[in-house]
């Protein structure tokens, strides 16, 4: 392909002109952006997994991912948001993409876009599918962005979807029950493929739809499951037809290398996923065992190491606020926990604090930016509204309230950073600053 000219020649510059021309807002719908993808014409013969749902995407897309490539495959794979870099989020064989070839996906998608919007989700995803198609790739991951019916991941035909779970979030886009936001999130399963659910109550609508569209719906706790000890765990499922179909159970595994109970839910519904795609996938047990203890995904109840323990995680909704909650009460005891917290307005500040008012004795808030960031006195209010008693202080940026966290907390003690995306980005950065410093 010739460069044109008049496009950027560097990953930041096209990044920029996106945010110019498009900006970061949300736009359902998938009339513009398939109009441009057929123009693409860029086809790929590699098996595809869908992952979409509330919380847990990232990590069964990292499990999916480092299970692959321990049985040996070729493996894309697309996810967002990012933390640190753009690259994160297109990697083929567990690396990120570099520069150059993201560049060349911008480009690619450039070229036939014609007078066609794009918003800047829209753009990226059909750009890193132009890099992944164009690898000869076994298999190629594709993380959900919003919902999942009118969401631009949904474009591409999947031979698996998995949906993690279904709470309330994204509520002005998707609706406002755990059903109309449940329909949104099947909308990404397919006639005649597997469809795992990894939520034990999913919404009827996600059922009844996988019924009416013919896929074949696995749903954890009724057709698989798992179960362990504290040194290690099991996983099951029924075999089709129930009737005729005996127990599956694979015994003798190795807890997952991402922290949480809630981990367990999403490795089985990934085991799911493998055991349904064995006849053209094959994956071993062996290769499930080393794909999840090796497999890292940085901000998901992320603890680092030193003293005071430090915990980040990017829960920014009240279901995953809950999660966070239990997964910081089996950490055992620290004296005293600091929250370094920064949300988005359209968020549930409320429903957030809530989960976690009784586990934390000091609130640093941080202001975050752009047009959606909620400044620090405004979630102040919310915090207190909410329960969050006792100390509470303001800050411009996540890193500052993160600097004051460190200098405040004692040796013993613990500092939780969540709330979104952008805070736990901030404080990766400065942290990974101070050490090269």
């Amino acid at each position: 392909m010739v460069a044109d000219p008049g496009l950027p020649a560097s990953l930041e510059g096209w990044l920029a002109l996106l945010e110019q021309r498009h900006g970061q807002r949300i736009e359902l719908g998938l009339e513009r952006v398939r109009k441009v993808q057929q123009a693409m014409a860029a086809g790929s013969e590699a098996l595809v997994i869908t992952v979409g749902g509330t919380n847990g995407k990232g990590s069964c897309c990292a499990m999916l991912e480092g299970i692959l490539l321990a049985a040996g495959y070729r493996v894309g794979c697309y996810t967002s948001p990012h933390l640190l870099r753009y690259n994160e989020r297109v990697r083929i064989d567990g690396r990120d993409v570099d520069d150059e070839r993201l560049v060349q996906g911008f480009a690619a998608v450039e070229a036939v876009r014609g007078d066609t919007p794009l918003t800047y989700f829209e753009h990226g995803t059909l750009a890193a599918w132009s890099v992944l198609a164009g690898e000869g790739l076994d298999v190629i991951v594709l993380e959900v962005g919003l919902g999942g019916r009118l969401d631009a991941v949904n474009l591409f035909d999947s031979d698996c979807a998995i949906v993690t779970s279904v709470a309330m979030d994204h509520m002005e886009f998707l609706g406002d029950s755990r059903e109309a936001i449940g329909y949104e999130k099947a909308g990404i399963f397919r006639t005649g493929c597997p469809a795992v659910c990894g939520d034990p109550q999913p919404p009827a609508t996600l059922v009844d739809h996988a019924a009416a569209i013919g896929a074949e719906l696995w749903i954890s706790g009724r057709d698989f499951g798992f179960g362990g000890d504290r040194q290690q765990w099991g996983y099951w499922r029924y075999e089709r037809p129930r009737a005729q179909g005996g127990l599956v159970k694979r015994g003798g595994l190795a807890y997952p290398a991402l922290r949480g109970a809630n981990q367990l839910l999403n490795a089985s519904a990934v085991i799911t996923a493998l055991e349904l795609l064995r006849a053209r996938l094959p994956v071993s047990m062996q290769h499930v065992r080393q794909g999840l203890m090796l497999v890292e995904v940085p901000g998901r109840f992320q603890v680092l190491p030193g003293r005071p323990a430090v915990v980040l995680d990017v829960a920014h909704n009240p279901q995953a606020a809950g999660v966070l909650a239990e997964n910081l009460g089996s950490m055992g005891f620290f004296p005293e926990t600091w929250a370094v917290l920064g949300m988005l307005a359209d968020k549930d500040v409320e429903g957030v604090v809530e989960r976690l008012a009784g586990r934390v004795d000091h609130w640093l808030l941080a202001d975050l930016p752009g047009a959606r960031g909620l400044s620090a006195q405004d979630l102040a209010a919310r915090v207190r509204a909410a329960g969050g008693a006792g100390d509470i202080r303001c800050y411009e940026q996540p890193a500052a309230a993160f600097a004051a966290a460190q200098d405040a907390a004692a040796e013993g003690d613990r500092i939780v950073v969540f709330g979104s995306f952008l805070t736990v980005a901030d404080v990766l950065a400065a942290i990974k600053a101070a050490r090269q410093r």
